[in-house]
């Protein structure tokens, strides 16, 4: 029975090529995306789950609440060590200190090899290894790191700087300084986890890469200071919480009860990938709405198939008369027709995995991952595709199975059947409309976020940002001011380069210091910090900041004054810029006048307010060289700023980066995300259009004696195609005003997270809906055209 259900599914289909190619496209694209979003959402989800008590795993954080409430994922320096002294919580404690891009070399090695190591190294306890579950495949775990100046990598790094040899033993050196041996090798990192380095030294070495990090200080906060709990079983994290305050009494000298200061809180391991607030990489909320994307084209699809089906039912009236008049029971029929959606969704699925096949290496692109699809690898994958295929046949097939297995035997063999019986366009009208309502959602989101990010990147941010390169600063060198000065008066010697600027960091950057603030003669310091910029005289000119009030910095390698912007003045709640100038401040421990007063200028991505800003004189703290250049004469320019930069710095790697492209990463995932609906966007569309284009072709084929007998009377060109625009354009209408408040509503939501942003305009939902009719217009206009362009004659003798 089965057999012979498949067997006459297989003749239909062979008889109807185009129902069936565009259902099997239709279909196939819109398991594809959710294969690959499923793919995708899976990875996400999958972090951390290697490690075996995952669930007792935490990381303590700091919310610093001054005037508004900020926070980060670090804690003080000392706090690892009072958490193992004071308390019995946990069975393991371990503090990693990260150090970010960092100069690797091989002293031993003959041809001088370097490499800069965009992610650094961690300092961590040896209980580190006892939280997480990062194992060793050469050495001893428990003695690996106790001795100061030990090492571990991973046998990828190990591979990089030595081959083949055996690593154990070797010695690389950070920054042209401090030598390490390696004591061990670690197996390869999971892709799966938010710790990205390769390299792990002793904690013992700590105060010699850095003494405040080292220190007993409880008054700084280093973000990349991080402090892990492996809990005991019975232990909760609200108790632990509830201990912090006795913590802070205890190592706070005052205020550590009130409503400001710093307040530690526990982080689930889970909740650190998802979580922005303290540096996660995205919130979840990302993956919910990517997953309801997939489901919208699994319905759009499936929606396809119901309109399609039930449209052609009328075709098949006369077989399914015959089948009953011989007997057929109508499950029989019914399953008949499920077994027909069966093999199309078998197609669609073969079809669709190609698809996902090839879009795989554009969504690894996107990401900056190595995801695969396999299904026979990853069980999860397969599971997902078998429950997909079971939903989309029966989703798409029992309805259409139910109406032609329900035609009454007698009424389908003398031809008596019309669209009432099998409901009319009522359905049809309501998938459509359904069809039509997610396309223009995912049209108004793709039009909402393409508009918010060219209104983050092209708006004017206070700075010019345009033409700037930056270029790396090493601080570790011996004679830094004086390279430096060289590498000024070098670069200047360059046509093509117009200003240079010393500086810690670009006037937004991603890299900030906060510090604390007392004004004048106040006893106590402000509720709210102050962004450091540490920076030398030529960093306004070279920016193109305003000076509203006062003057510019004068030449210094130290903080002798200041230059602060209009919010640090309205902080303090002063009349105007003037009134800040030739007033004394001290800022993180440094006293200095204030000399001058900038426009504000943003400081930070979109998403935030802008903040008081302080720049001063600091050369020590100078990590960066911005270079405005000529554009004119770029290639040259930039060729020779490589030359004698390499020529001041010949033991570091060199690297550059426009100011415009290291701004446009505040935005890298929302663009993304707009690449990825744009690109859903316009499958959904598509699939919309197949199955326009399918419905509007069976109706030709239904009226096509009618047209001929209006062409006959004399109905015009337009009228013909009117005929079939005038149904689809209600239904446009209606699916407008349900996908337009839907839209508008995610889209608000998605704004929030920028405290500048684009209204949602007017404009936004008619260029929605514009953008659908001429979609729809072109896909049901050629077919209508057709039909209207045929030989009456020929259309009144058709049967």
């Amino acid at each position: 029975m089965i057999k012979n259900y498949f067997k006459i599914a297989w003749r239909n289909l062979k008889r109807n090529k185009s129902y069936a190619a565009i259902n099997i496209i239709g279909l196939s694209l819109g398991i594809a995306s959710s294969i690959l979003i499923f793919t995708l959402v899976s990875f996400h989800l999958s972090y951390e789950n290697f490690n075996k008590n995952k669930d007792r795993i935490y990381r303590v954080v700091t919310e610093l609440h001054s005037d508004e409430v900020s926070y980060t994922p670090g804690t003080p320096p000392p706090f690892a060590k009072a958490m193992r002294d004071d308390y019995s919580f946990a069975e393991k404690t371990a503090q990693a200190v990260t150090f970010w891009d960092e100069l690797i070399s091989i002293p031993a090695s003959t041809d001088n090899k370097k490499f800069q190591e965009e992610n650094g190294f961690t300092c961590v306890d040896p209980e580190f290894f006892d939280i997480f579950n990062f194992p060793l495949v050469q050495g001893d775990i428990k003695t690996a790191l106790n001795d100061p100046f030990t090492a571990l990598v991973t046998q990828k790094i190990a591979k990089k700087y030595f081959g083949t040899e055996d690593a154990i033993g070797k010695v690389f050196r950070v920054d042209n300084k401090t030598d390490f041996k390696i004591t061990g090798i670690l197996k390869d990192i999971p892709l799966n986890t938010d710790r990205k380095q390769e390299i792990y030294v002793s904690h013992k070495s700590l105060k010699t890469l850095s003494d405040f990090l080292a220190s007993d200080n409880w008054g700084g906060i280093n973000s990349e200071t991080h402090c892990f709990l492996l809990l005991k079983p019975n232990v909760t994290a609200k108790q632990v919480e509830a201990a912090f305050p006795g913590l802070k009494k205890k190592y706070y000298k005052e205020n550590a009860a009130g409503p400001h200061g710093n307040f530690f809180k526990m982080q689930p391991l889970s909740d650190i990938h998802f979580n922005p607030d303290y540096d996660g990489y995205a919130d979840k909320k990302y993956l919910w709405a990517l997953i309801f994307v997939g489901i919208f084209l699994i319905v759009t699809a499936c929606v396809n198939f119901i309109n399609l089906a039930t449209a052609q039912a009328l075709n098949r009236a006369k077989e399914v008369g015959i089948r009953k008049v011989l007997g057929s029971m109508r499950f029989q029929l019914f399953w008949q027709f499920i077994a027909e959606t069966a093999l199309i969704t078998l197609f669609a699925i073969l079809v669709a995995y190609g698809f996902a096949f090839i879009g795989l290496p554009y969504l690894n692109g996107l990401f900056k991952t190595q995801l695969s699809i396999n299904p026979f690898a990853n069980i999860g994958l397969l599971i997902f595709i078998l429950v997909t295929a079971v939903i989309v046949v029966f989703l798409s097939g029992a309805y259409p199975g139910l109406v032609l297995s329900g035609f009454q035997p007698v009424a389908a063999l003398k031809g008596k059947l019309s669209q009432k019986s099998i409901g009319g366009f009522s359905l049809r009208r309501v998938l459509v409309v359904t069809q039509f309502a997610i396309s223009q959602i995912l049209i108004i989101g793709t039009i909402v976020i393409a508009g918010q990010m060219n209104f983050s990147k092209k708006s004017d941010l206070g700075f010019r940002k345009d033409a700037i390169v930056m270029l790396p600063v090493p601080q570790n060198d011996s004679v830094g001011l004086s390279k430096m000065q060289t590498l000024r008066d070098r670069l200047a010697g360059i046509s093509g380069v117009e200003k240079i600027s010393f500086c810690m960091q670009a006037p937004a950057s991603q890299s900030n210091n906060v510090n604390d603030i007392t004004y004048d003669n106040r006893p106590k310091p402000e509720l709210w910090g102050v962004n450091a910029k540490d920076a030398d005289e030529s960093y306004v000119p070279t920016f193109d900041l305003k000076i509203v009030a006062g003057r510019n910095l004068y030449k210094s390698d130290t903080v002798r004054e200041f230059l602060v912007n209009e919010t640090f003045v309205r902080k303090l709640n002063l009349k105007s810029p003037q009134d800040m100038v030739n007033k004394f401040v001290t800022i993180g421990g440094k006293h200095a006048l204030v000399v001058g007063v900038v426009k504000d200028f943003y400081n930070y991505s979109f998403r935030t307010d802008i903040s008081p800003v302080a720049i001063f004189s600091n050369f020590h703290q100078y990590q960066n060289c911005a270079v405005k250049i000529n554009l004119a004469d770029i290639k040259p320019t930039l060729n020779a700023i490589e030359k004698i930069w390499n020529d001041t710095y010949p033991q570091y790697v060199y690297s550059s980066q426009f100011l415009d492209e290291r701004i446009a990463k505040f935005y890298e995932l929302d663009d993304i995300m707009l690449k990825l609906i744009e690109t859903f966007a316009g499958i959904a569309i598509f699939i919309g259009c197949l199955g326009l284009y399918g419905l509007v072709s069976f109706m030709a084929v239904r009226k096509t004696k009618e047209i001929g007998v209006r062409k006959v009377l004399g109905a015009n060109l337009s009228s013909i195609i009117w005929l079939f625009g005038k149904e689809f354009s209600r239904l446009l209408i209606i699916a407008f005003f349900i996908a337009a408040p839907l839209g508008w509503w995610a889209m608000t939501k998605y704004l929030q997270d920028f405290k500048y942003r684009i209204p949602i305009s007017a404009g936004i939902f008619v260029l929605a809906i514009v953008a659908t009719f001429i979609v729809a217009a072109l896909t049901v206009g050629y077919k209508s055209l057709q039909a209207s362009l045929a030989n009456p004659v020929k259309s009144l003798r058709s049967e």
